[in-house]
């Protein structure tokens, strides 16, 4: 995958961005750790299995979404660059097992401190093209999923050990 995400990008790309009650290490484990994403990752409704998850530059991260519908949802991310607890890049790919637009793009992560125990999450997903990005957005309703997928990270935060 070879996404330009130096150029102007704002036609082909899908920002989101949160701000969670709970200090930035503990925000960054909830996402980096295996034994976390997994309880709150994907839209409401779903839910995840992760079969590797790997954070570190080359590392992979391979998991299946599991739709309220019985879709099930095959992902297989590389880490380009980790920079704990500050950002993690990530080359983005799936598709819905058995048919569907297979989604690539270029994932940037960034955990803000905002105030002591405040951080701010963004996530930007950069496509090849503005037509691929709008096509995911009607398929997948990505921002939908992407604003549930962090509501349900606010959720799943007061349940961690600080």
């Amino acid at each position: 995958m070879n996404i330009d995400t130096e150029t102007n990008t704002a036609d082909r790309e899908i920002v989101i961005s949160r701000i969670f009650d709970a200090p930035r290490e503990l925000v960054w484990e909830a996402m980096a750790n295996p034994e976390h994403v997994g309880n709150w990752w994907g839209p409401r409704g779903f839910t995840t299995t992760t079969e590797k998850m790997e954070v570190r530059p080359g590392g992979e991260w391979k998991y299946v979404m599991h739709g309220p519908d019985g879709a099930e949802y095959l992902n297989h991310n590389v880490f380009t660059e980790v920079v704990k607890p500050e950002r993690m890049v990530f080359l983005k790919a799936g598709a819905r097992k058995g048919g569907g637009t297979e989604v690539s793009a270029v994932s940037t992560w960034t955990f803000d401190r905002v105030e002591e125990k405040k951080t701010r999450v963004t996530i930007r997903m950069v496509f090849e093209t503005a037509a691929f990005r709008d096509k995911v957005v009607k398929e997948y309703n990505a921002v939908q999923g992407g604003n549930e997928t962090l509501a349900r990270l606010s959720e799943y935060l007061p349940t961690m050990p600080d």
